[in-house]
């Protein structure tokens, strides 16, 4: 995948082959990717979403498998669709670009009140939250 970078942690229990075979099942081969761990051995894993809906629940689980093995204490994979609560990211770019606006074009001495709506109308403040 040209969006993934060159080097990137995987499970130790999946092999080579598997990930190959598996990255044709991801939107954009966005395989999950390790993004972050705390010293307790969670980590934050991303992960584009599985195209085909028949393979998705056995190719999610033998990655979920793989992860949970890799925890030190073994714990259970939580999984969260950020899609349904983040804002995507022409959202985001549609934020900054009004904040940018509205930061050269509305003066705040002038007008305190319409400025601080039409601030929270940008939605920036909400999203980087």
């Amino acid at each position: 995948s040209p969006s993934l970078p060159e080097y990137f942690v995987v499970p130790s229990s999946l092999a080579d082959q598997d990930l190959k075979l598996y990255s044709y099942s991801f939107i954009g081969r966005r395989m999950p990717l390790w993004s972050w761990n705390h010293p307790n051995g969670s980590a934050l894993v991303r992960m584009a979403n599985i195209k085909d809906v028949l393979q998705q629940r056995r190719i999610d689980q033998r990655i979920c498998n793989a992860i949970t093995r890799s925890h030190p204490l073994r714990s259970d994979v939580y999984k969260s669709d950020l899609d349904k609560c983040l804002p995507n990211i022409q959202e985001i770019q549609a934020a900054h670009t009004k904040l940018k606006q509205l930061c050269v074009n509305e003066p705040f001495e002038e007008t305190e009140e319409k400025w601080l709506s039409s601030l929270e109308n940008t939605h920036w403040l909400e999203y980087i939250r």
